[in-house]
């Protein structure tokens, strides 16, 4: 598995590479800076609680939600390379669980290195009121202006960090107003992948029976179907009702 994936993981970041490139050849110029722009289509109901921690223990996680490295100390050290994108900590938890894997590419493009050359603003939203048919959503890619945000769900609020992460992964991928099949099955598969290596780099992480973590095991189990492809993301994607409407490739993802 970690041969198929460490693979996937050079084919990922030099396809990460041409779309960028391809992006900011073809797409930048054509950003129109007074619409906004959504993305993403996803659903899940969250059902997991936290339960209560010491804070103050230095060998113990701020958070039950956190792997353990992530203590109070750890996270003060960490906090200000990520406070450009993101102010709730568990965020800031999840960007730095990606840094050094798969997901370093969705890292780099939430810190600045995209489109816009600006930092990609996260935070939890109540979705139903950007729009009523969003609030099923899992999270939802917007732009204003030059500026690109992340809104994930309120209702992961709860979520582990790690599957936050993966979902962050996905969301990344997004960084104009531009979408298509190609895309997502890129992101998804992103989104897959990081999941898997994640899972590895923490094994004895408490998942609990939360609906983001059932959505990346889900496509855990697309992405190990298709042997570590994305044949059956791509299948998967090809048939979500959400996505009947957009077009099968966009700018950096003509051919996947």
């Amino acid at each position: 598995m970690k041969k198929i994936l460490g693979i996937l993981i050079v084919v990922l970041c030099f396809l990460m590479q041409s779309s960028v490139l391809a992006k900011n050849e073809n797409a930048i110029d054509n950003v129109k800076n007074d619409k906004k722009y959504k993305f993403e289509v996803k659903k899940s109901n969250n059902i997991f609680e936290p339960e209560e921690v010491n804070s103050s223990s230095e060998k113990t996680p701020a958070n039950p939600l956190y792997p353990a490295k992530y203590t109070p100390d750890y996270i003060k050290d960490i906090r200000g390379e990520y406070t450009c994108s993101a102010k709730e900590e568990v965020f800031i938890v999840a960007l730095d669980m990606l840094k050094g894997t798969t997901g370093e590419f969705s890292r780099n493009a939430i810190l600045g290195k995209n489109l816009t050359g600006k930092s990609v603003k996260i935070t939890f939203k109540d979705l139903k009121a950007v729009k009523p048919e969003y609030d099923s959503f899992d999270a939802l890619g917007w732009r204003k202006g030059n500026t690109l945000y992340i809104y994930v769900n309120q209702k992961h609020n709860h979520s582990p960090a790690i599957a936050i992460a993966a979902l962050l992964a996905h969301e990344a991928c997004h960084q104009d107003q531009y979408n298509s099949l190609a895309e997502e099955t890129y992101a998804w598969t992103m989104e897959a992948a990081v999941w898997c290596e994640l899972l590895e780099l923490y094994p004895d992480y408490e998942l609990g029976q939360d609906a983001l973590v059932q959505r990346e095991m889900t496509l855990k189990k697309l992405f190990e179907k298709g042997n570590y492809t994305n044949k059956y993301i791509k299948k998967t994607v090809h048939t979500n009702e959400s996505y009947q409407n957009i077009p099968e490739t966009s700018p950096g993802f003509e051919d996947l």
